[in-house]
């Protein structure tokens, strides 16, 4: 260009564009969720004892939020965890019309570590089976386990992985309650229902929302679930507005209700099968947690604002 010419100078866009400065307030709170997310998966992974030195840990991975956001923390704890165990991420392509089957294998192959895509028609099976209107999602969850039992033995799983977080154990102990009649909720580890294999979720500590932030944060491929997904008015999507409600109204409910899922007093129920009611004999013994039956219960003072505390 020369030099002597007198029109407007013109200048590139990238001589325009300046760098974003980051935001210290959001930098320290993506911090702070991070290490939330590592320490509660980290101590549901001691408190259960989940994993131990030696384990393959297949971690089965759907494209949702939740199943990232598991993958994801496990590799930070794993460089850091005092024992060796490794991963293996592990997705079932149920061949659902216009499901982006590159996307998870382009993902983890960029991270480097081991995965396996196993694909089965099992949406075919869902739609001829599932008369329409009807939820598919028991049929379609019982066929999925199947299949990951069956990868798990493949490529000698120790123990299988699941997404589930402290909202979906909460939101399944309701669904029992209200639906089924028994006080049964998600356990954070159990042996399958085959028998052959450990099934762990540790993510059992962690809240949806620190989840849902996370997957924005980290700007993973999320992946919709257009078989059970579009269908409405599921009971799980009742029993979660319902505990939305109640936390919107009272904050800090879900925190509670959590809490007690770990504070099972089976004396105080009544189901003699847990507790030897028939068996009850006069000790003449105090005991400090005894029931004092005539007496109102008292109950701890709110410690949240918001929070209704009813004296019986």
């Amino acid at each position: 260009m020369n030099s002597t010419a007198t029109g407007p100078e013109i200048v590139t866009v990238a001589e325009t564009v300046r760098p974003t400065r980051p935001n210290p307030k959001i930098e320290r709170e993506t911090h702070k969720l991070e290490k939330r997310l590592c320490r509660q998966v980290g101590q549901a992974i001691i408190d259960f004892n989940m994993i131990e030195k030696g384990d393959r840990v297949m971690v089965c991975v759907s494209g949702g939020k939740d199943s990232f956001g598991l993958l994801d923390i496990l590799l930070k704890l794993q460089q850091r965890a005092p024992v060796h165990f490794d991963i293996i991420a592990v997705n079932l392509d149920q061949k659902q019309p216009g499901f982006p089957a590159h996307i998870l294998p382009e993902y983890l192959a960029k991270l480097g570590i081991e995965y396996h895509i196993e694909t089965q028609d099992t949406y075919s099976i869902v739609k001829q089976k599932v008369p329409e209107g009807k939820t598919m999602c028991s049929l379609c969850s019982r066929l999925r386990r199947g299949i990951l039992y069956g990868v798990a033995d493949r490529l000698k799983i120790t123990k299988i992985a699941l997404g589930h977080h402290r909202d979906d154990m909460l939101h399944t102990f309701f669904l029992n309650m209200f639906f089924a009649g028994k006080l049964k909720g998600m356990p954070p580890k159990l042996v399958s229902d085959d028998g052959g294999h450990i099934v762990i979720r540790p993510l059992a500590y962690v809240a949806e929302k620190d989840l849902t932030a996370w997957a924005a944060h980290r700007q993973f491929p999320i992946i919709p679930c257009s078989l059970c997904g579009s269908q409405e008015n599921l009971q799980r999507q009742e029993i979660k507005r319902m505990v939305h409600a109640w936390e919107r109204q009272y904050p800090g409910r879900t925190e509670t209700m959590f809490t007690a899922l770990q504070n099972v007093v089976p004396s105080h129920l009544m189901d003699a099968t847990r507790y030897d009611f028939k068996g009850i004999k006069i000790t003449g013994v105090a005991d400090a947690n005894g029931d004092t039956a005539f007496d109102a219960q008292d109950l701890p003072s709110p410690t949240l604002p918001g929070v209704g505390v009813v004296t019986l």
